[in-house]
């Protein structure tokens, strides 16, 4: 019997595939930061967190009725794109004592303005439900995909941030489970990190975020899961111009350097004319 020295989770194919260089919308915790990072690094136009992080379900709704307030004032037709990540990172959350509104952001103020309180399961779905609902009436294409945070909260103590990321299992659950399409989708980030990977040296210094290479492992498996054979093409066709973008020349008046800027250049616009949504890539040399 062949032995195994790791737990490998089990991800059924996704329902919809990502193409391209197609806009991603990545709101929540600061995992989606690293997420929406590795999106950028492959080619996708991504907005991640448009008026900074979010880490519970409440904020995220908030951020989401913002943009679209703030994109249909600029007249933008389409104000929100196919794919949106929804990163949940805890239940928490902050109510302004003197209003009584949930703050996505207490600005530094004094923490006796504020009250502390736990978000129920029912409360998280709800408010994942109502960001669905507004995000699918201004494009019925829509695909969501929420994840839960991996990253642990020390401030709650290690069991509040373990029952903390239950209730948003519990809820990412209920409301991919109530959905009436295939509109909504989970992808196991938290599983990834604490059952498959399950060990310290995919932990950053402080023993709490993941390190890169965990990232560079879940996005491995992001990819496996909803990137078609054209969309990977893709980014096998772009990786060697990104890194010629990033390469740092010792001599950047040189002959052989110019050369190498217009055939990069020039395997660029190539790229530009096969996938037309690349126009906007700016070049970064270095020097």
């Amino acid at each position: 019997m062949k032995m195994e020295f790791r737990t490998i989770i089990d991800i059924p194919p996704a329902t919809f595939e990502i193409r391209p260089c197609e806009e991603v919308l990545l709101v929540g915790s600061c995992f989606a930061d690293g997420i929406g990072r590795k999106f950028k690094d492959n080619g996708f136009p991504a907005t991640v967190n448009p008026f900074g992080t979010m880490y519970n379900p409440a904020s995220i709704l908030h951020t989401i009725e913002r943009l679209l307030s703030e994109r249909v004032a600029e007249g933008i037709s389409q104000s929100i794109p196919r794919i949106v990540f929804l990163t949940l990172g805890t239940n928490h959350v902050y109510r302004l004592k003197e209003t009584g509104e949930i703050v996505d952001n207490c600005e530094k103020r004094p923490a006796s303005l504020f009250q502390e309180e736990e978000l129920t399961v029912s409360e998280c779905t709800d408010y994942l439900r109502k960001t669905i609902d507004l995000l699918k009436a201004h494009n019925p294409e829509l695909q969501v995909i929420i994840t839960v945070s991996p990253i642990r909260y020390r401030k709650y103590g290690y069991h509040e941030s373990q029952l903390s990321k239950a209730t948003l299992l519990l809820a990412t659950s209920q409301t991919c489970q109530t959905s009436t399409t295939s509109d909504t989708s989970y992808f196991p980030v938290y599983e990834l990190l604490m059952d498959e990977l399950r060990d310290y040296r995919f932990y950053a210094a402080d023993m709490l975020h993941p390190s890169e290479q965990a990232i560079d492992y879940i996005w491995e498996r992001l990819s496996a899961w909803c990137f078609g054979p054209e969309t990977k093409t893709f980014i096998e066709e772009w990786h060697p111009i990104r890194q010629a973008l990033s390469h740092r020349p010792f001599h950047p008046e040189s002959e052989e350097y110019s050369r190498f800027k217009a055939q990069t250049l020039a395997r660029l616009k190539a790229l530009q004319a096969k996938y037309p949504q690349l126009k906007d890539v700016q070049l970064d040399w270095s020097d």
